[in-house]
Order: C-alpha cells, then sequence, then structure tokens
C-alpha cells in the first residue's frame, strides 16, 4: 500500500464512502481505485489528486498532505546510486533486498533516524494511516 493510497482509504471510510460511489464521482473505474489503494498503480495526476480533495472537502492543509502523499507513491523506486560510495551502493542494495521482510517497528526506527540526519526533509508519512 502506498502513503497515498493509504490516506484514500482512511478519508472513504471514515466518510463511508464506498469504492464505487468515489469512482462514479471521479469518472474512473472502481478498480483503478482499489488498484491505488492498494499500491498496484502509480502515483495519482495531479488533476485526480485535485479530485479527491475537492470530493472530501480537503482545503488548506490538508489538500497539500494529500498532494504530498501522491508525490510518495511511487510502489516501484529506484536508486540513482552513481557517484556515491560503495557502501551507499550496497545499503541501496541491501535496503533493495530486505525490505519487505522488515517489520513496521523497524521501518519506524528508520524514519526516525532520516527524520534526526535530515531535518529538513520531513515527510508526512504517519498520518497517511492514520498515525
Amino acid at each position: 500500500m502506498t502513503p497515498f493510497g493509504a490516506r484514500l482509504r482512511q478519508l472513504r471510510r471514515s466518510r463511508k464512502v464506498t469504492l464505487k460511489q468515489l469512482a462514479l464521482h471521479l469518472q474512473v473505474s472502481s478498480a483503478y481505485l482499489s488498484a491505488l489503494e492498494h499500491g498496484h498503480r502509480g502515483r495519482p495526476s495531479p488533476g485526480l489528486v485535485h479530485q479527491v480533495n475537492e470530493f472530501f472537502g480537503l482545503i488548506w492543509d490538508e489538500a497539500e498532505e494529500l498532494a504530498e502523499l501522491a508525490r510518495l507513491s511511487r510502489p516501484k523506486v529506484s536508486v540513482d546510486t552513481a557517484g556515491l560510495t560503495p557502501e551507499a551502493t550496497a545499503l541501496a542494495n541491501r535496503l533493495a533486498e530486505a525490505i519487505r521482510r522488515l517489520s513496521p517497528r523497524t521501518v519506524a526506527a528508520m524514519h526516525a533516524l532520516l527524520d534526526r540526519e535530515l531535518p529538513l526533509e520531513k515527510p508526512r508519512l504517519r498520518r497517511a494511516a492514520g498515525r
């Protein structure tokens, strides 16, 4: 599941909106929305994000948050380590191989470490799933 998909699902469920109802309003298929929620589709277009914001009445910070979650929702990520140290390349490859086996606790700890090391780049992922 992607950050955008988790937030979309949370919005739908909290407001008791079905996939079919939302799909009808957005003029997309319910299968497409389901694929977005489950992370089987790439990032939604800015236009679709805008439509979702309008449908749920999201403004200001909430609308900006949803747009940011959409930008962070690429289910297939590639990391360019050209020009980096061999250790950085090894870390990227190790993470790619191990990420499916990491516990939620470990993922949260890694986010916290990155937040400490890169304080200007704090992603808002924790709110995506209602945390």
